[in-house]
């Protein structure tokens, strides 16, 4: 009998356990959908992450009761992955090998620097930390996050080069920072530290990581492209199969001692290059649709659980501040002075950095313009602190080997948060009047290339459409079906004729350019007179909701190509 009551009760604390679960969940996952609805009715504009902080924090106020402990390992595990896989399979791969240089020295180099800037300041700043648990710090305080910078910027254009630059950066520079920061705890719990052993340790780190992604992601695509051949596309398991990729990358990453961060870029950049969804056109945009919610969903989760935690580390203030014998004020200017430092050390590097860029180009002869110091300005700004900061300050240990209190542990949790939300809100009232200010090319590089790529395709077409009416012609034995058949390849062909010559100023083609803007205006208003007319068939009962969605799939695809500018006049 007491051990059926044991396990009634067993059962009963585990249902308990999963409810709660489950319905903090739905209440983190509304916060994240309600921050969008409480941007558009501020009467000014603040950025997403900001609102997200906040709602976090005002759920944790205790007249609310919802406080969720941020688990370091958990936390790695189910948002990270996704997220930089994600990032790593929309870095443009040209891009990324043109701008490798700067990004390895941002994402390396300004890593190490910024490790040992912090180390050295903090053990001069408060004394009682010693420089092992410094470097920590500084590791803790080394990546950046491009999400936030994203949102932040908004509307703001970015030169595409910075953008690449500051994408590559904030994929490699988390995997480099925690890796220095498992080097860094390793001293202070040891008291040893050998940089040739460090230095081994890293490589042997980083290219393990990058091996385990690329095998991994080359096998996908081979087992995939296997099952295509054999028993054709099926969309929703192959979208579901390439979600769980990333987190069986870190997992396999982790679990070989190896970084599962890199794992995870490896795994997305390298399923960028061997184009695994190529001819698919379903499984691509469920694909599609499919990332762009998790990213939404998970960018979300993650800043208000990062609001969640600022309430406890602030009620915790008074134990750190105890801990190394400061007041109040002194413990509130610290972050302060962490991110000032940050801040001159980046824009430092960054200056350096451009200006042996530039010598070297041109002593290759190439011409290269002066950098601006708006770019440098910005590129410094962009490096805001998030959601890997906060997660990587409180993966410290509590206490070391002999049981004592890690060093300085409350301090550095309270630094971090400090840090995290200074950062953004500098960016947030620096970065966007900072890029209106940089001077863009009159014509966008990027439009062009696209103008030129739709004039290429647009050509092929053509040719292929040619052949196949000539093909036709010469097979069929009816005069009129052939006739007919030309007719039909002849509107087709006029459909491409206007992406060709896309850099012609002649009255001809602006005239057609309006024309193609009328004829997007006009058949938007035709779809949605079709749509309207549906729903009234519908309601009549005239159709049933099979047919109408049927029909509705269809145009709602026109329209959103129709939207989307891609077959329109915005050429």
């Amino acid at each position: 009998m007491r051990c059926a009551a044991r396990a009634v009760t067993t059962t009963q604390g585990f249902v308990r356990l999963s409810m709660t679960i489950v319905i903090t969940t739905l209440i983190l996952l509304l916060t994240v959908a309600t921050s969008g609805v409480l941007i558009g009715l501020l009467p000014f504009r603040l950025p997403r992450p900001l609102v997200q902080i906040a709602l976090g924090a005002a759920l944790a106020v205790p007249h609310f009761g919802l406080h969720v402990r941020l688990d370091p390992e958990l936390f790695f595990l189910l948002f990270i992955p996704p997220l930089l896989f994600a990032d790593a399979w929309r870095m443009p791969r040209r891009e990324f090998r043109r701008l490798l240089g700067p990004i390895t020295a941002l994402a390396l180099g300004l890593v190490m620097v910024t490790v040992l800037c912090v180390g050295f300041f903090v053990h001069w700043l408060i004394p009682q930390v010693p420089l092992a648990a410094g470097f920590a710090l500084g590791a803790v305080l080394s990546p950046t996050d491009a999400v936030a910078v994203s949102a932040i910027t908004g509307n703001a254009h970015i030169p595409p080069r910075l953008l690449h630059i500051l994408q590559g950066e904030a994929l490699m520079n988390d995997a480099s920072g925690l890796v220095a920061l498992r080097f860094g705890i390793a001293a202070t719990l040891t008291g040893a530290f050998s940089l040739p052993k460090a230095a081994l340790s890293f490589v042997i780190i980083a290219a393990g990581g990058l091996a385990v992604g690329w095998a991994l992601a080359w096998l996908f695509a081979q087992i995939r492209h296997f099952l295509t051949q054999w028993r054709g596309d099926d969309p929703s398991s192959h979208v579901a199969l390439l979600l769980l990729l990333p987190f069986g990358a870190y997992l396999m990453g982790e679990h070989l001692g190896v970084s599962g961060i890199l794992s995870s870029v490896a795994a997305g950049m390298t399923l960028n290059s061997i184009d695994t969804l190529k001819g698919e056109l379903t499984t691509r945009m469920q694909n599609r649709g499919m990332w762009a919610m998790l990213e939404f969903v998970f960018n979300g989760v993650i800043f208000v659980l990062l609001g969640q935690q600022i309430p406890v580390i602030v009620a915790h203030a008074g134990e750190a501040k105890a801990s190394i014998g400061v007041d109040w004020w002194h413990l509130a200017a610290y972050p302060f002075a962490l991110l000032a430092l940050l801040m001159v050390s980046r824009y430092l590097w960054v200056w350096i950095m451009l200006k042996l860029f530039v010598m070297r180009a041109r002593r290759r002869g190439e011409n290269v313009a002066r950098v601006s110091t708006r770019i440098i300005a910005t590129t410094t700004l962009a490096g805001v602190r998030g959601a890997i900061t906060l997660a990587a300050v409180l993966s410290l240990p509590l206490t070391e080997s002999d049981g004592t209190p890690f060093p300085g542990r409350g301090v550095f949790v309270f630094i971090a948060a400090g840090v995290i939300l200074l950062s953004l809100a500098l960016a947030t009232v620096t970065l966007p009047p900072l890029l209106r200010r940089i001077q863009l090319p009159a014509d966008d590089p990027r439009a062009t290339e696209e103008r030129d790529a739709r004039a290429a395709s647009a050509r092929a077409a053509i040719q292929a459409l040619d052949y196949m009416r000539e093909e036709h012609k010469a097979q069929a034995e009816d005069a009129d079906e052939a006739s007919l058949y030309a007719e039909v390849a002849a509107r087709v062909m006029a459909a491409y004729r206007p992406w060709l010559d896309p850099d012609s100023d002649a009255e001809d083609k602006r005239r057609a350019r309006r024309g193609f803007g009328m004829e997007r205006t006009l058949r938007l208003a035709a779809l949605n007179a079709e749509r309207e007319e549906l729903y009234r068939l519908r309601r009549e009962g005239e159709i049933n909701d099979v047919t109408m969605r049927r029909i509705m799939a269809d145009i709602d695809l026109t329209e959103a190509s129709l939207r989307s500018g891609r077959r329109s006049g915005k050429r």
